[in-house]
């Protein structure tokens, strides 16, 4: 077989997902390997050299009793075609996820699929070894992201900006805040813009990062400040009560205290 031809199989066969709706991240979940493997099945030279349990999987999922040329060729994408393989796929997905329990109710479908997918991600990440202290710090940075998404609106600008970046999401669509993501988008886009010219002065980006850092580290003091003060409050306020702790029986009456003595302190 030559490399003619054996490109033509994986063509076929790509363009037949494609038309099927199916991701690399989904085929991936449903025959349970990574997606780089995935990848790497479909650089072989025919689904002769892919695991034997992997071909089988994949036949079924297409309906299929041989992976030559011709009977992928010959593979009509009708709508019926495509409800029954996404039918095998959405019950393959699901037998597939019984030992990795996700507690999802409540989620509507597309909701679900999208925790789904962002755990397998997360996983495929993590189970990288070349890349593994990296991917593990780029995901903690992620999930303080989330974490403070609610009293940080900039963060969803900047993960809209990045998704139209990366050609995901139309440059025109805005979900959020329209005024202030576009111009958003129009500033962060001009400090990529910048950095990647490399053109920028360092000395005014080192100065720029010391304030940044300065800026940090006096939120930080000022936060540790509060809540040393308010744990001499809660102290105070313990003593007062004649208890020893905070409990579900006395809460009430010690944040009612703590109330108190601030209230003094202001007057």
């Amino acid at each position: 077989m030559n490399r003619r031809e054996i490109k033509n199989i994986m063509k076929y066969l790509n363009d037949i997902l494609q038309e099927l709706g199916i991701s690399k991240v989904r085929l991936a979940k449903y025959l349970g390997v990574s997606r780089q493997m995935v990848y790497n099945y479909l650089e072989l030279p025919n689904l002769s050299k892919w695991p034997k349990e992997k071909k089988i999987s994949l036949l079924k999922l297409l309906d299929i009793e041989d992976g030559d040329e011709e009977t992928i060729k010959n593979i009509k994408v009708t709508t019926e075609y495509l409800m029954e393989v996404e039918d095998r796929l959405s019950k393959g997905l699901k037998d597939n996820m019984q030992g990795e329990y996700l507690d999802l109710k409540g989620l509507k479908k597309e909701e679900q699929q999208l925790v789904s997918d962002i755990s397998f991600l997360i996983k495929e990440k993590l189970l990288d070894t070349d890349d593994h202290e990296e991917s593990y710090y780029a995901l903690l940075y992620m999930y303080r992201l989330l974490q403070s998404i609610e009293n940080i609106p900039e963060i969803k600008y900047m993960l809209a900006y990045m998704s139209k970046a990366a050609g995901f999401t139309n440059p025109n669509e805005f979900k959020f805040n329209e005024d202030k993501q576009f111009m958003f988008e129009g500033i962060v886009h001009s400090a990529f813009t910048l950095y990647n010219s490399g053109n920028a002065s360092k000395n005014r980006v080192i100065e720029s990062h010391n304030r940044f850092v300065q800026e940090i580290e006096t939120r930080k003091e000022e936060k540790l400040s509060r809540t040393q003060q308010l744990n001499t409050v809660k102290v105070q306020a313990l003593r007062e009560l004649g208890y020893t702790e905070i409990n579900t029986e006395n809460a009430a009456e010690v944040y009612e205290k703590i109330y108190e003595i601030e209230s003094r302190k202001k007057n």
